[in-house]
């Protein structure tokens, strides 16, 4: 899974991360509160997908994309508060 093949897209102050694989979708979606602050909401990994690290590889993209253009994360989402606490490296984006 390379960080190319995770699509994003931006309609309004919604967000959402999408890795396609086989045909199974995982995602992550989030919500803009402002220019420097989002909000990830929601991540979903379908059946088929668990244990891949597809979960792992849209937080990720989602703190590298953080990192890139100035934005703080609150991490509302159960999964990417866990990978927050998991991953102390990534406090300089997470609020």
């Amino acid at each position: 899974m390379s960080e190319a093949a995770i699509q994003r897209t931006v309609e309004g102050s919604k967000g959402r991360y999408v890795l396609a694989i086989d045909g199974n979708e995982a995602e992550l979606t989030y919500s803009i509160a402002s220019p420097t602050l989002i909000i990830a909401d929601h991540t979903y990994v379908p059946d088929a997908m668990r244990g891949t690290g597809a979960g792992l590889k849209l937080a990720e993209r989602l703190v590298a994309d953080a990192r890139a253009e100035g934005v703080k994360i609150v991490p509302l989402c159960p999964f990417v508060k866990a990978q927050a606490a998991k991953h102390p490296e990534w406090s300089d984006v997470i609020q």
